[in-house]
């Protein structure tokens, strides 16, 4: 065989990602995991049974309609409207995916062409980086600084070029836990009209903001016809392995984002389109309890952190905790993370991982909070040994 790598070129140096190795670390040193962000109880039990009735009745059973069942592009459609005043056609403007994650490569190797320019906040989520590479275009940080981990508004236009085709924006953002305020989006918005950009816009965490509250940039004059609205069930109801998401934007933008979609899975998650459509119509009570049920899970471990030693940036929204590991003598995350199951049984992600300016988050580590009580706190109880 010859000396060619056989990975290409635009995904080399990525590997293995964060979450499967801390993941892997977690079992083998039967810690305690609060890296990966999935939670350790299920959802809605009467969501649950939506999903086994349907099995059970045969709905979704075989290859759903492309662009996903019509109840559930109905359901979306009904909760843009409920929760965010968006008017969005169900069957031109709406298109089921395989999570989240699939949305965003869908829609990036759809808009991308070789060589354009994406904007995107820095710490980034890991798939951001990987789906522009696969599209061959160039990712541009803008770095979100500790301790505020806000946007520079002029450092972000300065960072706008001929060869820029789009924003991708996360609000509320993962890892550090900030929300877009509405002047910040405004401004955003200002400069996408103002320069043509294309935004994409990843608001997996739209239930859980306990500061303030969650706004879609889509709803900003001249913005929902360049705004591409990407989000899940995941988050919202506690079933991540369903990997249920949808893209929202006007019929262009659909059409262009279905088209790539349709040779990465073409159709997935049957039968849970049908009970992600009923959870979707839950009354406000249950979103209510449980964002409060997250806000207190954050302050408990946010307290505990705090009590072991750590720097606490306490996020406005997601369910992760960045902090700052200075103050315990450490300078290194990825050692720090690496070390820390075998110091006392935890296991976190270092946030290094998820900058290209990697000075700037060198100290930096994520904890997730979405876990039972009874784990916080045993979790607390062994981070107070640092």
């Amino acid at each position: 065989m010859s000396e060619r790598p056989l990975l290409n070129r635009r995904l080399a140096g990525l590997g293995t990602t964060i979450f499967a190795e801390m993941s892997a670390l977690a079992t083998a040193t039967g810690s305690i995991n609060l890296g990966q962000g999935f939670p350790d109880t299920d959802g809605p039990r009467e969501i649950a049974e939506a999903a086994a009735r349907a099995v059970l009745t045969g709905h979704g059973n075989q290859y759903p309609p492309g662009p996903g069942i019509p109840e559930l592009r109905q359901a979306v459609a009904e909760h843009q409207q409920r929760f965010h005043g968006l008017t969005y056609d169900p069957d031109t403007e709406v298109l089921v995916t395989a999570g989240a994650t699939e949305a965003i490569a869908a829609t990036l190797l759809a808009l991308l062409e070789p060589g354009d320019e994406v904007i995107a906040l820095e710490p980034f989520y890991d798939s951001y980086a990987a789906c522009i590479a696969m599209a061959g275009a160039v990712r541009v940080p803008l770095t979100l600084r500790a301790p505020s981990f806000r946007p520079d508004l002029d450092e972000l236009r300065a960072l706008v070029t001929p060869r820029t085709r789009l924003l991708l924006l996360n609000t509320p953002h993962n890892p550090t836990g900030t929300v877009l305020h509405p002047d910040e989006l405004r401004a955003i918005a200002e400069l996408a009209v103002e320069r043509d950009l294309l935004v994409v816009t990843d608001e997996v965490y739209e239930h859980l903001v306990f500061s303030g509250a969650h706004h879609p940039i889509a709803a900003l004059p001249g913005m929902r016809e360049r705004t591409v609205t990407i989000s899940s069930a995941g988050k919202t109801f506690s079933f991540t392995g369903w990997k249920v998401g949808w893209v929202t934007a006007v019929p262009a933008l659909v059409s262009a984002v279905r088209t790539a979609k349709q040779y990465l899975t073409y159709v997935s998650a049957g039968p849970f389109q049908y009970a992600v459509a009923e959870a979707l119509r839950l009354p406000d009570a249950y979103f209510d309890s449980f964002r409060a049920d997250l806000r207190r899970k954050r302050d408990l471990l946010c307290d505990g952190l705090s009590a072991a030693g750590f720097t606490v940036f306490r996020p406005e929204g997601t369910y992760f905790i960045t902090t700052d590991i200075t103050p315990l003598g450490e300078k290194d995350g990825l050692e720090f993370c690496r070390a820390l199951p075998g110091r006392c049984g935890v296991v976190a992600i270092p946030n290094v991982v998820f900058y290209d300016d990697t000075e700037a988050g060198r100290s930096l580590v994520r904890f997730t909070f979405c876990k039972r009580d009874d784990v916080l706190e045993e979790a607390v109880a062994r981070l107070s040994r640092l």
